[in-house]
C-alpha cells in the first residue's frame, strides 16, 4: 500500500506537534507539511500534492472551512479532507461537509480516530466521530442536494473579507493582504453588510462567530 501523505493545518503549534506525533506513529502515514492558517495551507497543498488535508476550523486570515472549499474546487477528487474541531454542534458539522470535507473528528476524540479517519477517507468513505450523529449530515451528502457551502449568499471573497474584518483588520490591511484596492475592499464590505442586513462591525463579528469563520476560543 502506498504511503498516505498528509497536510496538517492548525494555528496552534503545540497542537500541530501533538497531532503530527500521533500520525507519524501510524504505519503508512506521513506528514509532508504543516500550516498555521488556511492561506498557507493552500500554498502547501499546491506545492506538496498531499493525499489528505487535515485541518482545524478556526484559523486566522483564512479559516479551515474556506480553505477546504477552495482546496475542493482546485483539487476535486485528488485530495481528501478531514476537519479536526472542538465543535460538535450541527451548524459546524453541516458547513464542513458542504464545504467538501469527507471526515470530521472532534478534538476530544480518542487518538485512534486519526488513523480511522485518514484511512476511511482515502477509501472514499465518510468518517464522523462517534460523538456526532450521522443523521446530522445525511441530507447534505445526497447527490441531488441543491445546497452548497455557505448558502448564506456571500461569495468566497466576501467570506474571506468578513473574516478579516471580524479579526480586527483595517481596510488598508485587508487591501494589502489580498492585493486589492482599498476601494474594492470598501465595496465588498458595503455589499456584504447589505446582503446580511448587518450595519455595524460588532454585528459582523457576531455573525462570523456563528458561521464558524472565527472562534472565541483562545
Amino acid at each position: 500500500m502506498n504511503t498516505i501523505r498528509v497536510l496538517l493545518a492548525d494555528d496552534h503549534a503545540l497542537i500541530r506537534a501533538g497531532i503530527r506525533a500521533l500520525l507519524e506513529k501510524i504505519e503508512g502515514i506521513e506528514v509532508v507539511a504543516e500550516a498555521g492558517d488556511g492561506r498557507e495551507a493552500l500554498k502547501l497543498a499546491k506545492q506538496h500534492a498531499p493525499d489528505v488535508f487535515l485541518t482545524d476550523i478556526a484559523m486566522p486570515g483564512l479559516n479551515g472551512l474556506e480553505a477546504v472549499a477552495r482546496v475542493k474546487k482546485k483539487f476535486d477528487g485528488q485530495l481528501h479532507m478531514v476537519i479536526l474541531s472542538m465543535h460538535t454542534n450541527e451548524e459546524y458539522v453541516r458547513e464542513a461537509f458542504l464545504a467538501g470535507a469527507s471526515g470530521y473528528i472532534v478534538k476530544g476524540a480518542d487518538p485512534s480516530e486519526l488513523e480511522l479517519a485518514v484511512k476511511s477517507v482515502m477509501r472514499g468513505e465518510i468518517y464522523l466521530s462517534p460523538a456526532i450523529s450521522k443523521s446530522i449530515v445525511a441530507h447534505f451528502l445526497k447527490p441531488n442536494s441543491d445546497e452548497s457551502y455557505s448558502s448564506n449568499i456571500l461569495t468566497s471573497r466576501q467570506r474571506e473579507i468578513l473574516q478579516l474584518i471580524a479579526e480586527g483588520q483595517t481596510t488598508k490591511d485587508i487591501a494589502q493582504l489580498l492585493d486589492l484596492s482599498i476601494k474594492t475592499i470598501e465595496t465588498h464590505r458595503t455589499d456584504l453588510m447589505k446582503r446580511l442586513d448587518i450595519h455595524d462591525v460588532a454585528g459582523l463579528v457576531r455573525y462570523a462567530i456563528r458561521q464558524g469563520l472565527i472562534s472565541t476560543e483562545t
